[in-house]
């Protein structure tokens, strides 16, 4: 088994063209079209020293380009030690059809290097992000206008100032050099809410997803997501913050959480602040007191539970654990976290499944959203924000005068409010989600053919591709 092989023994590239050919054959999609929307259409990889502790080391990148049906192609780079190319092509086509699903106008791209970022000091990852900047920037790989990355596993705000101050040194007279990247510290060109944009698009997402009684109750449930049991697979950025909005603002009961040294469960409900505080000080949770520690994480997997959450890794979910999946719903965080077989037992059991290709978009969508803040150089809200409060200030007043009573000042303050750029990138965010998933479930119901939502989304970014492609006259 290779590297990066799933459990099912297919490469997560393997996976993903198996699901996506299920969504080709509903819709009798021309073979030649399919194929060249599958292929990638670039790969590079780059290999270069780098000095450290006073020895040379080599290190080993890679930039796929999935489609460059829309420009720039977007992506995010990864640092870890399952990266290679074909995981790299893997979640270049996944980004496509992600951007495709929620009415983001990117191709797709992905990124990664082959390293261990725990084993290195912060200089020691400065000098080797820059040095792989360089080399995707001179071979045309990064750039505002054609290839965009973003952070990923192992990456954060850090490595894209990083990546950002780079590039603008070594393309000084590009006066969107701060677009080169998205995904930086708001000081240096980033956006508010992107940090937590994916974990937030997962509430909005399942939100979404429980305002359609009809398919919750074809996933055996009822009523909105308080109370609901959750368990999440992963604490990372994602899980972090899907765990804590759902729980803190929904009112749902996270059961659950699988880390890499094992889980902890409690039916009464983890309090993920704590846990998160305690993950990062003791690096595992076993020994927090908020919970019964499992060795044996992956076992928790199947326990029941209302919605379950995998936010970590590839492949977590396979033909050898699927069938004992008691989960009514699952909601794919990572990406690629159910493989091709897996994902098919799951359908034959009843298992419902937002894709990933949908629930984790919403890093791309805020992306998009700090990309064209970079590229008009002017903060969401700048123009608008105290008109607006003006305007409400004059409602509250005639309010007043025509009620001879003053208006509540919660009202007041609702009325009055200028949205800033946090509540204005929110607010996209969450209509983003709404509208794909509403446009996800017409599809599935639309055609009997179609048997998940999964083949809905897929379905859905194929014809965006294929007419993309088809009206630009490639084909």
């Amino acid at each position: 088994m290779s590297k990066n092989s799933l459990p099912s023994g297919l490469e997560f590239r393997q996976s993903v063209d198996h699901m996506v050919d299920r969504a080709i054959a509903v819709m009798d999609l021309d073979k030649g079209i399919a194929n060249a929307i599958k292929a990638c259409t670039s790969v590079l990889q780059v290999t270069f020293p780098v000095e450290i502790k006073g020895k040379i080391e080599m290190f080993t990148g890679w930039r796929a380009v999935h489609s460059i049906h829309r420009l720039p192609s977007k992506g995010g780079i990864r640092y870890a030690h399952s990266v290679d190319q074909h995981e790299v092509e893997a979640l270049a086509a996944l980004m496509t059809y992600k951007c495709a699903i929620v009415d983001v106008p990117f191709g797709g791209s992905k990124g990664g290097l082959y390293i261990d970022p725990n084993q290195y000091t912060r200089d020691e990852l400065q000098d080797i992000t820059r040095r792989f900047t360089r080399e995707l920037a001179k071979k045309g790989f990064l750039s505002p206008a054609t290839n965009v990355p973003a952070p990923d596993v192992g990456t954060g705000q850090r490595e894209m100032a990083w990546i950002a101050d780079t590039y603008k040194h070594l393309y000084p007279e590009d006066v969107n050099h701060v677009a080169c990247v998205t995904g930086k510290p708001v000081e240096h060109g980033g956006i508010r809410g992107r940090t937590e944009a994916t974990g937030r698009g997962i509430q909005f997402a399942l939100q979404e997803f429980f305002r359609h009684p009809e398919e919750v109750k074809a996933a055996g449930m009822s009523g909105s997501i308080e109370g609901k049991q959750i368990i999440i697979q992963g604490l990372g950025n994602v899980g972090y913050h899907s765990g804590k909005f759902l729980s803190e603002e929904d009112g749902a009961k996270i059961i659950a959480v699988i880390e890499h040294d094992g889980a902890i469960v409690n039916p009464d409900g983890i309090h993920i602040e704590e846990l998160r505080f305690y993950l990062n000080d003791h690096q595992g949770v076993k020994g927090f007191a908020g919970g019964k520690y499992i060795e044996d994480g992956s076992s928790v997997l199947e326990m029941k539970c209302d919605i379950l959450i995998p936010a970590a890794l590839e492949g977590v979910i396979h033909k050898d654990n699927a069938g004992n999946i008691k989960a009514n719903l699952i909601a794919e965080a990572a990406n690629g976290p159910i493989t091709f077989e897996g994902d098919r037992i799951l359908r034959s059991n009843g298992v419902k499944v937002l894709p990933d290709a949908y629930v984790n978009a919403g890093g791309v969508v805020v992306s998009y959203f700090e990309w064209i803040r970079n590229l008009t150089h002017l903060r969401f809200g700048r123009l608008e924000r105290r008109f607006d409060e003006a305007k409400g200030n004059c409602i509250v007043h005639a309010l007043n005068e025509m009620t001879g009573k003053n208006v509540p000042e919660h009202i007041k303050h609702n009325l009055a409010h200028g949205a800033d750029e946090f509540d204005l990138v929110r607010s996209g965010l969450d209509d983003s989600m709404r509208l794909s998933l509403q446009e996800i479930i017409d599809t599935y119901n639309r055609d009997e053919k179609i048997e998940d939502y999964r083949t809905a989304a897929y379905v859905i970014a194929l014809s965006k591709v294929s007419r993309s492609y088809l009206d630009i006259g490639i084909f």
